[in-house]
């Protein structure tokens, strides 16, 4: 397979007019409440997280109305991925997965529950959050998870992952 015949002439073109390289300079920046909070970026860290809390005996109450029909009453049942384990079935399921407790959080507020994504509130993602970690025994029941004690958690799995960001010295944004 050969490169198309302009790919090089196009290159010259952009190189050579520093204008194209810096974009179009089309619409506007979004002011910060224009940006969806599930669009913005939670770090490894915890920046990006937003304000709010919430405790495991919070997301008890949630998980058991929004989330139990798919991962089991408990958590460990499923029958989809159960965030509780390990189980005969999953070596590693969410609680014990995820490198850092921040990517739970972000993935809970993302993607839960599967057939209302991005409904929950920040306070319900973060009980979600405590409720799987405190199931899964990595912080007690009465810890309050926020955007300064969520990023703290030690998560099992934390050393086989390869944190991208950290060794290119490089922010996502």
């Amino acid at each position: 397979m050969s490169m198309p015949k302009f790919l090089p002439a196009a290159a010259v073109m952009i190189a050579a007019n520093g204008a194209a390289a810096q974009g179009p300079d089309l619409g506007q920046p979004l002011s910060e409440d224009e940006i969806p909070s599930y669009a913005r970026y939670v770090m490894p860290d915890g920046r990006g997280l937003p304000a709010g809390g919430g405790t495991a005996s919070e997301g008890a109450a949630v998980y058991a109305e929004k989330c139990a029909a798919c991962h089991g009453e408990t958590g460990i049942e499923g029958p989809v991925m159960p965030p509780v384990g390990p189980n005969d079935v999953w070596a590693k399921p969410a609680g014990r997965h995820w490198p850092y407790a921040t990517t739970l959080f972000d993935y809970i507020r993302r993607a839960m529950p599967i057939d209302a994504p991005k409904s929950l509130s920040d306070d319900e993602s973060y009980a979600l959050a405590a409720f799987i970690l405190s199931r899964n025994g990595l912080i007690g029941d009465g810890d309050a998870m926020n955007a300064e004690t969520l990023p703290a958690v030690e998560m099992p799995n934390r050393d086989n992952f390869t944190d991208v960001w950290a060794k290119q010295g490089a922010e996502p944004w």
